[in-house]
C-alpha cells in the first residue's frame, strides 16, 4: 500500500485534480447530450426543441471540457511535470520542445483526446449547419463522444474492470511504480527524469499527420451520422445531399493524413520507401478506400435514384472501419505484427463494445429498413457512367476486403486458433493482389467521365478516347523500354498504360470543361493526382535500386548484406552507382549524431568534381535505443537516400556519454568493452570485425610447456578471425587458464591494428567465450551505409498534390449554392 503520510515535495497535484474533473464532466455532458438529441429526434412529450437546446449545452460544455483537458496536459507536458506518469512516460527535458505536441499524441489516452478534440470541432460545425437534421445527426455525435470519453475516465469497478486509462495518473499511483522505493522519498521527482519519445516520433511530420489523420478519422462520422439518421427518420434519399460534401471532405482529409504517413516513413524511417503494407497503415488505408466508394455510388444515386442500398452500406461501413482500426492498433493484438500499434492497456473489452455497439446499430437499422427503401426500375446500359463508376465502386470494395482480411491475421489466429504467418515476401504479396484492383480502377477512371448517365452510344465515347489511348500505349512502350520492363513486368506494364491513360483522358476532359467556360473541374484533376501517385508507386518500388555494395573484400556479416550495404572507412573515396563518396567524419547537435558523406561525380572511373553532400544521421537514445534516420538528395527524376547501419565509433561514444569520462587507460587503449560469444559470433570495434571461429582446449605440448601449465591445468583457447577494413585477416589466440582454484587469463595484443584481448571466462552452459577487448585510440573511423535511387518518386509526391487540390475544387462545387448540378 501507498504511504499517505509522506509529504511529497514539489508535486502540483493541482492539475491533475482539474484535469480529472474536466474528464467526468466531458463523459458526462456528452451523455446528457446524446440523451437529450436523442429525445428531440424522436420529439419526446411534443418538446423537440427544448431538449434540442438541452443538447446544444451539453455538446457545448463537452467541448470545453476537452478543450481544458488538452490545455492542461500540454501544461504538464510543456512543464516536465513528471509526477504524471503520462508526461513522465512521453516526454523528458532532453528532448527538443518543438516535439511537444508529439508528446501529448504519441500515447493511447492523448491520440483518443486528439479525435475526441476534432469530433467536438466538427460537431459544433453540423450545430451550425445541419438545420433539420441536428438532432439524428447529432445523437450520433455525442454517442461517440460519450465512448471516447469512456476510453480516457480510468474508473475502477474491480481489478479486473477498469473503464479507461487515465493520463492524470500520478506516477508513485501508477501500477508500474507503486510501492517502489523512490515512491517512499519525499523529494522523489528531483531523481527522475522523463523516459522521452519515441525517436521515430521525433519527426516535423509527426507534429502534423496524426491530427491530420485524426481529422479524417472523424470527419468519417458525419457521412455515417447522416446515413443513420436516414434510416432512423426513414428519409431514405434526402440525407445523401448534406452527406455528399462532407464524404468528399473525409476523402481528402484522411487521404491527406495517409499520405503524410507516407512522406514521414520515407523521409524518417530507415526501411527505405513510403509504404510498408503494415497493419496500422492498412487500418487508415482501408476506410479512405471504403470512403471514396462510397461517394461514388452516392453519386451514382444523386443522378439515377439507384444503389441506395450500397450508398448506406458503403457510407457506414466507413466509420466502422475506423472503428476496427482502433481495436487493432490498440487492442495489444497487432504487438507482434505492427511496429506502430500500442500495447494493450486492459481496454480490450472496451473496445470491442465500442465497436459492437455501433455494428449492432447500423446493422439492425438497415435491415429493418432496406426492404423500405425506393425503388427505382432503372436499366443500367453497359455503356453508362452509372453502371462503370458503380463497378469502380465495388473493386474498391474488394481492395478493401482485401486488405482487411490480411490485416486481421491475427484476430482470425486468435478468433480460429490457427496459426496464419505473415509471407516472408508480405509486401509482393499485397502488390501481387492490389495490381489488377488498381489497373481496373484507373482503366474506369479514365473512360468514366466521357460516359452519360443512362446510354453512351460506343462510337462516339471511343471516337473521344483515341487520343488518349494512343497518347497512352506510346508513352507506356517509351516508358517500358527506359524502365526495361520485361515480359515478367508485364502486370506493371498494364497498370502503368491505365494510369496513363487515366491521366490523359482526364486532363483532356479538363481542358474541354475549361475552354467551355465550366469550372466543375474537381472530380477529373483528383482523378489525375491518384493515377499519379499510382504510376509513382509503381516505378519508384518496381525500379528502385539499392547501390550501395560492399567493395571492402570483408564480410560485413548477415547483419549488413555485403549487396546493399557499402563499408566506408574515413576520408578513403570509393566508387557507389554512378557516384564516387567519401565519409568525411561526423558532428553531434543534441541527440543527433550527422555523418557527412561526400558525393562526386565519376569522371573516367575516376573522381571528379564534388556534386552534393547528405547527412544521415543516427538519433541516440540510450532508454530505447538508437535510431538511424536517412537523408535524402532531391533530383526532378529521382532520389537518392541514404542511411547510416553502423557507425563503428557510436558505441564508445555512448559509453563515454553515460560514463561522463575518456575511456581510454594508460597504454591509450580504451576501457575494454566485454562481450559473450558464441562460435560464428561476430563483435565490431571502430575499426575491425572479429569473429569467433572456434573454442577448443590446448593440447599442444610445445604451448603448454611455454605456459608452465601442469598435467592438472585447463587451458582453453578461443581462436579469433579479425576481419581488418585493408580486406586482410588476422588472428589472434588468448587463452583461459585455470590452475587449480585460480583463474589466468593469457592476454594477446595485436599491435598492428592496435586490439588487446582478454579471454576471461567461459558459459559452460551455452559453450560461448568471455572476452575482454580493448582499443588503441586513433583518428580511423568507418562507417556502414546503404543508399537506394527511387526513379520517379516525385511523380507521387505531385499526384498528392494534385489530387487533394482536386478533391478541394469538388467539395467547393459541392457546397456552391450556384451549383445544383450534382454530376462527376
Amino acid at each position: 500500500m501507498h504511504d499517505n503520510t509522506i509529504q511529497y515535495l514539489g508535486e502540483q497535484l493541482i492539475w491533475g485534480k482539474l484535469g480529472n474533473i474536466a474528464i467526468f464532466v466531458a463523459f458526462a455532458s456528452a451523455l446528457l447530450s446524446a440523451v437529450s438529441y436523442f429525445l428531440a429526434a424522436v420529439n419526446y412529450q411534443n418538446d423537440s426543441e427544448r431538449w434540442r437546446k438541452t443538447g446544444r449545452v451539453g455538446y457545448w460544455i463537452n467541448t470545453a471540457s476537452v478543450l481544458s483537458i488538452f490545455g492542461i496536459l500540454l501544461y504538464l507536458l510543456f512543464n516536465h511535470r513528471f509526477e504524471y506518469h503520462y508526461v513522465w512516460e512521453h516526454s523528458n527535458t532532453e528532448m527538443r520542445m518543438k516535439y511537444i505536441l508529439s508528446c501529448l499524441w504519441e500515447g493511447q489516452e492523448g491520440s483518443f483526446l486528439l479525435w475526441t478534440f476534432w469530433n467536438a470541432i466538427l460537431g459544433n460545425l453540423l450545430i451550425l449547419t445541419a438545420k433539420n437534421w441536428e438532432a439524428p445527426v447529432m445523437t450520433m455525435f455525442a454517442l461517440v463522444q460519450v465512448f471516447l470519453g469512456s476510453m480516457v475516465l480510468g474508473v475502477e469497478f474491480a481489478p479486473d474492470l477498469v473503464i479507461g486509462s487515465n493520463p492524470f495518473t500520478l506516477t508513485r499511483l501508477h501500477p508500474d511504480f507503486v510501492n517502489m522505493p523512490f515512491t517512499q522519498m519525499p523529494d522523489y521527482l528531483s531523481k527522475i527524469q522523463g523516459r522521452g519519445l519515441n525517436p521515430l516520433l521525433q519527426n516535423y511530420w509527426m507534429v502534423i499527420h496524426p491530427p491530420t489523420l485524426f481529422l479524417g478519422f472523424a470527419s468519417t462520422l458525419v457521412p455515417f451520422a447522416f446515413a443513420i439518421a436516414g434510416l432512423w427518420k426513414r428519409q431514405y434519399v434526402e440525407w445523401l445531399k448534406p452527406a455528399l460534401p462532407w464524404t468528399f471532405f473525409g476523402i481528402m482529409v484522411l487521404g491527406t493524413g495517409i499520405l503524410m504517413g507516407g512522406a514521414w516513413a520515407y523521409e524518417a524511417l530507415s526501411f527505405g520507401g513510403f509504404w510498408a503494407w503494415d497493419p496500422v497503415e492498412n487500418s487508415s488505408l482501408v476506410p479512405w478506400i471504403v470512403l471514396v466508394g462510397a461517394a461514388h455510388v452516392m453519386i451514382i444515386h444523386k443522378n439515377k435514384g439507384i444503389s441506395l442500398a450500397w450508398a448506406f452500406f458503403l457510407g457506414i461501413t466507413s466509420f466502422l472501419m475506423v472503428l476496427y482500426s482502433t481495436f487493432l492498433t490498440r487492442s495489444g493484438i497487432l504487438g507482434d505484427a505492427s511496429v506502430h500499434a500500442f500495447t494493450d492497456l486492459g481496454m480490450m473489452r472496451q473496445l470491442v463494445f465500442y465497436l459492437g455497439f455501433f455494428i449492432v446499430l447500423a446493422t439492425v437499422l438497415f435491415f429493418t429498413r432496406v426492404s423500405k427503401f425506393p425503388r427505382h426500375e432503372v436499366e443500367e446500359h453497359l455503356w453508362s457512367r452509372e453502371f462503370w463508376m458503380f463497378i469502380g465502386a465495388l473493386v474498391l470494395a474488394l481492395s478493401a476486403f482485401h486488405i482487411s482480411i490480411f490485416t486481421s491475421r491475427p484476430v482470425i489466429n486468435k478468433i480460429l486458433g490457427t496459426n496464419w504467418a505473415a509471407a516472408s515476401n508480405e509486401v509482393q504479396v499485397y502488390n501481387m493482389w492490389q495490381l489488377p484492383f488498381a489497373f481496373i480502377v484507373t482503366a474506369i477512371m479514365g473512360i468514366g467521365l466521357f460516359l452519360k448517365y443512362k446510354k453512351t452510344e460506343p462510337k462516339a465515347l471511343f471516337k473521344k478516347l483515341t487520343p488518349a489511348l494512343l497518347i497512352s500505349l506510346a508513352l507506356t512502350v517509351l516508358f517500358s523500354i527506359l524502365l526495361k520492363y520485361g515480359v515478367k513486368d508485364i502486370p506493371y506494364m498494364l497498370l502503368m498504360f491505365s494510369g496513363l491513360f487515366a491521366i490523359t483522358a482526364n486532363a483532356n476532359y479538363t481542358i474541354n470543361l475549361l475552354r467551355n467556360s465550366n469550372y466543375k473541374i474537381g472530380a477529373s484533376i483528383a482523378h489525375i493526382g491518384f493515377a499519379m501517385i499510382l504510376i509513382g508507386a509503381l516505378v519508384s518500388t518496381s525500379r528502385s535500386t539499392v547501390i550501395s555494395k560492399n567493395q571492402s573484400g570483408v564480410d560485413l556479416g548477415k547483419d549488413f548484406p555485403n549487396n546493399e550495404n557499402i563499408l566506408l572507412p574515413k576520408n578513403d573515396t570509393l566508387p557507389m552507382g554512378d557516384y564516387f563518396i567519401s565519409y568525411r567524419g561526423d558532428s553531434t547537435s543534441g541527440v543527433n549524431i550527422y555523418h557527412k558523406v561526400d558525393y562526386y561525380t565519376a569522371d573516367n572511373k575516376r573522381p571528379g568534381a564534388k556534386a552534393f553532400t547528405l547527412y544521415p544521421l543516427i538519433q541516440t537514445n540510450p532508454r530505447m535505443g538508437n535510431v538511424s534516420e536517412p537523408d535524402t538528395r532531391h533530383f526532378l527524376g529521382k532520389d537518392i537516400y541514404t542511411h547510416v547501419t553502423y557507425d563503428s565509433k557510436l558505441q564508445e561514444r555512448e559509453r563515454e556519454r553515460v560514463e561522463g569520462k575518456k575511456l581510454t587507460d594508460g597504454d591509450g587503449y580504451s576501457i575494454p568493452m566485454e562481450g559473450t560469444l558464441g562460435v560464428g559470433d561476430t563483435v565490431f570495434t571502430s575499426r575491425n570485425f572479429i569473429l569467433l571461429d572456434s573454442i577448443i582446449p590446448l593440447n599442444n605440448a610445445a604451448k603448454r610447456a611455454e605456459l608452465d601449465l601442469a598435467k592438472e591445468d585447463i587451458a582453453i583457447v578461443a581462436k579469433l578471425r579479425i576481419l581488418g577494413i585493408d580486406g586482410r585477416n588476422y588472428f589472434a589466440e588468448p587463452i583461459f587458464i585455470v590452475r587449480g582454484s585460480f583463474v589466468e587469463p593469457k592476454d594477446v595484443t595485436l599491435d598492428k591494428l592496435g586490439l588487446k584481448f582478454s579471454f576471461y571466462g567461459i558459459d559452460t552452459q551455452n559453450n560461448k567465450a568471455k572476452l575482454k577487448i580493448a582499443e588503441r585510440k586513433d583518428e580511423t573511423q568507418f562507417i556502414i551505409m546503404k543508399a537506394i535511387v527511387f526513379p520517379g518518386i516525385n511523380i507521387l509526391w505531385v499526384g498528392c498534390l494534385i489530387m487533394v487540390i482536386g478533391t478541394l475544387l469538388a467539395i467547393f462545387h459541392r457546397v456552391s449554392k450556384k451549383s445544383m448540378d450534382i454530376s462527376a
